[in-house]
């Protein structure tokens, strides 16, 4: 893949995992091209590699798209989450040295009071993320790691809203799910993990059948 190819990519990219276009928002190619100073081929062969990654989505005679969202996808998605994770955690527990767990411990000591200082919903995604990462990075598996990372790209808009409700609870799960990984306890690590996700498959799934609206995802 070119430069340029790899450029556009990375750019629109970020505009697709960030819902810079609406799920389900037909993309003007013309008008992305203009914005981001790119030639037309370059743009289709970046949104070309988005569509087979899932965040984009290509109908033949009309283009590209935004992808929807919908409440199966969402528990699709969500499934996806908690096999990687829980899979990530329990290799972490037997790979992870004692000095990264440390850093874990340092990070959640020094981003506490993010969670309850109005700090913004946006940044306590990325912080959540963050955190969820950097436990993956600890399995040593980078290919385990790429994958949840194009998951959260294809939940994180939905992850922004459903985070509003639980924004005061994530970072005591957070705390909990730590604890299995100091003790080197796979078992409970791997299920703190199942259950922290599992609720938040059930939060989100419930925001997306109720708020199209706010979505702006097509109802069925």
């Amino acid at each position: 893949m070119s430069t340029s190819v790899d450029l556009v990519y990375e750019q629109v990219r970020q505009m697709a995992a960030n819902f810079e276009f609406k799920p389900a928002e037909r993309i003007n190619e013309s008008e992305l091209s203009k914005r981001l100073g790119a030639s037309r081929t370059p743009l289709r062969e970046a949104m070309n590699r988005l569509t087979a990654e899932g965040l984009l989505v290509f109908e033949p005679g009309r283009g590209f798209f935004c992808q929807p969202l919908t409440p199966e996808l969402v528990v699709h998605l969500y499934e996806v989450r908690e096999a990687l994770e829980t899979a990530a955690i329990r290799a972490a527990v037997e790979r992870a040295s004692d000095d990264h767990i440390a850093a874990i411990s340092e990070f959640l000591a020094d981003t506490a009071d993010r969670y309850a200082d109005g700090t913004p919903t946006k940044e306590i995604v990325r912080l959540d993320e963050e955190f969820h990462l950097m436990i993956a990075e600890l399995s040593s598996n980078p290919e385990l790691v790429n994958m949840i990372k194009l998951t959260y790209e294809r939940i994180r808009y939905v992850r922004w809203i459903a985070m509003r409700e639980r924004i005061d609870i994530t970072h005591s799960a957070h705390l909990h799910i730590f604890e299995a990984l100091e003790n080197r306890d796979a078992h409970a690590a791997e299920e703190r993990m199942r259950t922290h996700i599992k609720t938040h498959n059930a939060e989100a799934t419930e925001i997306v059948g109720k708020a199209y609206s706010n979505l702006y995802v097509p109802q069925h």
